[in-house]
């Protein structure tokens, strides 16, 4: 798939998930829906900030790295994007819960902080 072919389709299926998220906002009650329209807010959340999240290091990668290879920058962009996207829609999930606390917080974004070493090790080696 080419670059361009790639962020039209992540753009508009990033668009069509903050249009998902705002109809759940707008039109499902969770008091009424119950566990099925939380899901559905979740859901929508994590998809439309993965998407979001991605494009946006995709751009900030672009212009700071120029020399690196672009599907490589994707990669790297797109496992951020979706371990930041996790760490929020976590996060809410533990608030709504009543559940976060600092440390909560902090063992989680240290746990996928570790995902993202590990990744980033285990490319290291591929590449050796």
């Amino acid at each position: 798939m080419k670059l361009k072919h790639y962020l039209i389709w992540m753009s508009l299926g990033t668009m069509v998930s903050w249009c998902a998220l705002l109809l759940v906002i707008n039109y499902l009650n969770p008091e009424v829906a119950g566990n099925m329209g939380l899901t559905f807010f979740y859901l929508a959340l994590l998809l439309s900030l993965t998407g979001t999240l991605t494009l946006l290091g995709f751009v900030w990668r672009y212009f700071r790295r120029k020399d690196e290879i672009l599907f490589r920058q994707i990669a790297v962009s797109f496992r951020q994007g979706v371990l930041l996207s996790v760490i929020v829609v976590l996060a809410l999930f533990l608030q709504a819960n009543g559940l976060l606390t600092w440390w909560n917080l902090l063992l989680l974004v240290l746990g996928l902080s570790l995902l993202e070493f590990l990744a980033l090790s285990s490319r290291r080696t591929n590449l050796d």
